[in-house]
């Protein structure tokens, strides 16, 4: 397959993208209170943009420069070559990346997909059981794939089951409209599009990723050797993740206004799209660590995903998954 190792294409945006200035530019080194973040406009990350907007950093001793990268594919080769210092990435990308000999690790979990993620179709179709023999429309190796393929995986079923259609989210609400594709998996804001079809008489949401929690990870990451070097600085944005974090529980509606000037909406819109996504807590961000089969655990979790990618031939083998992340910052921080 000729697909790139991971297209988180949810997290993509148009016109945003510094990737090809950060993958050509000569990495220059960063002064001890500055940190290169590669990103993308997700709704997930509004912690860090309001930390940003309102230099939350700066009480901890820290200035975050943030890299906008239209495909998040690219992120993890400009932390490879220190375009970036780190990146903010799906924890699918990390598994690959190990697998494949990056030395990159996960240093907390951001935020899971709940209810962002979802399956929707004909409402002919109730249950995930109904998907056989039927065409299915979803972008293979994104955390669309991954979320198909736990569906199917619980319900006793695989992709064999079913009638895979190649397709990006956004091009999913065209294609169910015209009655050419009776389920397709996407995310916000295309799911809510199409379950508002014909007044919501057409289709509607069979699963989502509030039914597999955790399965869809953002992680912010670096290198080994990043971390080993700017062990003070990432401590300090994490710290400042989690007074961004608690800014936004105590001023929702202006922090969804700063958060609605990055994803180019409104403030009410920005809200509308948090509601499918959960920011973890520094006190919550342990548990994720540690040794489970659950979709809440990067155990969990990574075996649904290193089972695809191997399946699909994108990584050789499974990685060992505490090779994938450095617990030590949250623990200490934790205590």
């Amino acid at each position: 397959m000729t697909t790139p190792l991971i297209r988180s294409i949810r997290k993509s945006v148009a016109g945003a993208s510094l990737a090809a200035a950060a993958l050509i530019a000569p990495f220059a080194a960063q002064a001890d209170d500055t940190l290169t973040i590669g990103t993308v406009v997700w709704a997930g990350y509004g912690p860090f943009y309001v930390a940003d907007e309102l230099d939350l950093y700066e009480q901890f001793g820290l200035d975050v420069e943030l890299q906008f990268f239209n495909d998040p594919a690219l992120i993890p080769s400009a932390m490879a070559s220190r375009a970036v210092d780190g990146g903010m990435l799906t924890y699918d990308q990390v598994v690959g990346s190990v697998a494949k000999g990056l030395n990159h690790k996960v240093v907390m979990p951001i935020d899971f997909s709940d209810g962002g993620d979802a399956i929707v179709a004909d409402k002919s179709i109730t249950s995930v059981a109904d998907f056989k023999g039927k065409q299915v429309g979803y972008n293979p190796l994104s955390p669309s794939d991954f979320l198909l393929a736990y569906a199917l995986q619980v319900n006793g079923m695989s992709e064999k089951d079913i009638r895979p259609v190649n397709m990006t989210p956004e091009a999913i609400p065209s294609a169910m409209a015209s009655g050419n594709l009776p389920i397709g998996v996407t995310y916000e804001p295309n799911v809510s599009q199409i379950v508002g079809m014909g007044d919501g008489e057409r289709f509607h949401v069979v699963y989502s990723s509030k039914e597999a929690p955790g399965l869809i990870t953002d992680v912010l990451a670096f290198d080994e050797k990043v971390i080993a070097d700017r062990e003070k600085a990432i401590t300090a944005m994490i710290k400042g993740y989690q007074a961004g974090l608690d800014y936004m529980e105590a001023n929702p509606e202006e922090s969804a206004i700063i958060i609605g000037k990055v994803l180019g909406v409104s403030g009410p819109e920005a809200t509308e799209q948090m509601d499918g996504v959960y920011n973890i807590p520094l006190d919550e961000m342990a548990q994720i660590f540690e040794p489970s089969d659950s979709t809440m655990s990067f155990y969990g979790s990574g075996a649904v995903i290193a089972d695809i990618l191997v399946k699909n031939q994108q990584i050789p083998a499974a990685p060992d998954f505490g090779d994938t992340f450095d617990a030590s910052f949250v623990d200490a921080l934790n205590e």
